[in-house]
């Protein structure tokens, strides 16, 4: 069974991977897979507050607008490369959330919560109201699309000419979307296997405990607060490269609720479930544009359907839909052991 899930998996990364050379490909089609793929970045950036260590942030797509007016400013007013765009898009999401979490993360529950909604809200009234910076309502347009200096190829071909490929259309930003996401991926199979990972865990079972066992809660939250909004900013970063345009209207809180969604779908603290989750949000959002109107709907409805899927969730399947996933991230020994320690502390 194993064997044949793994070989299923091989088959469909190669078929991930072969569908923009088709002759059958659809540019629609190839918007919307790149879409997810943004999506589920930001999905795996904000599992890593409520999924590992049960903070409720609703203000995290304030910091994906924070990485792409990094990435559209310096784009605009100093034509920066892309490539070193995106370290310092990263470092600014993860400076600013450090300036959030700092004094805020000693709060829980819906206090922390109603502070990162707060946040959202202030960000997206900042980029509305300083038309001297970002150019308010109208956005900021003209963005140049991210591009690759090959220099170096045509040096060792013997070539005295300088190479430069400019993505064009959906194809590269889909493989590079695809390169983003597996990083980002990587990055967090890792963090989960890790002390920091393990330590996360531990505070969103039981603060308390944690701390008794020598967590330090404050600093693995700011932590968790810094990662979170740095790959939030990634995502950003790349959006703005690749929509070309941006206005503060991308990064209103039904962004952060859509997320959330997604998070809440493929299981709180399940990275897999993640980017499950924003494949079937995404898509059904897609669906529904199209299906919508034709049965004499508007297209808003959809946001309907979105509600009904959350409160379907949170009655049949409170943990997620791939809770069998979920708890297979939890068979460390470690975990394990703390996890029977805080059982039986609860029944003493």
């Amino acid at each position: 069974m194993r064997g044949a899930a793994q070989s299923l998996k091989y088959l469909l990364l190669a078929a991930a991977l072969a569908y923009p050379l088709m002759p059958f490909r659809d540019v629609y089609v190839l918007h919307v897979l790149v879409l997810i793929m943004v999506y589920m970045v930001l999905a795996m950036g904000l599992n890593i507050l409520p999924g590992f260590c049960g903070l409720l942030d609703l203000g995290f797509v304030g910091f994906y607008g924070i990485g792409a007016y990094t990435a559209g400013l310096l784009t605009i007013h100093y034509n920066m490369s892309f490539w070193v765009i995106v370290p310092l898009a990263v470092m600014n999401g993860a400076f600013f959330g450090v300036l959030l979490g700092a004094p805020t993360l000693r709060l829980v529950g819906d206090y922390f919560a109603i502070v990162t909604f707060g946040f959202s809200e202030l960000v997206v009234l900042f980029l509305t109201n300083e038309i001297w910076l970002t150019r308010g309502p109208l956005g900021i347009p003209g963005i140049a699309p991210i591009s690759l200096d090959v220099t170096w190829l045509a040096t060792l071909m013997g070539i005295d000419e300088r190479w430069r490929y400019a993505f064009r259309g959906e194809v590269p930003y889909y493989y590079l979307a695809m390169v983003m996401v597996g990083l980002v991926f990587l990055v967090m199979t890792r963090v989960e296997d890790s002390r920091l990972g393990r330590a996360w865990l531990a505070i969103r079972e039981d603060p308390m405990a944690a701390a008794s066992c020598g967590v330090n809660l404050f600093a693995y939250k700011v932590i968790a607060f810094a990662v979170s909004t740095g790959i939030g900013a990634l995502a950003g970063a790349f959006l703005a490269r690749w929509t070309l345009f941006i206005s503060p209207d991308m990064f209103k809180f039904w962004e952060s609720f859509l997320v959330l969604c997604m998070v809440v779908l493929g299981g709180l603290g399940n990275i897999r479930g993640a980017l499950v989750g924003s494949a079937i949000l995404i898509a059904l959002g897609e669906v529904l544009r199209v299906a919508l109107p034709k049965l004499g709907l508007p297209a808003e409805t959809r946001f309907l359907a979105y509600g009904l899927i959350m409160v379907i969730i949170m009655r049949f399947r409170p943990h997620g839909l791939f809770t069998q996933v979920a708890e297979s991230t939890m068979q460390s020994s470690l975990i394990k052991d703390l996890r029977a320690r805080i059982a039986a502390r609860r029944t003493a």
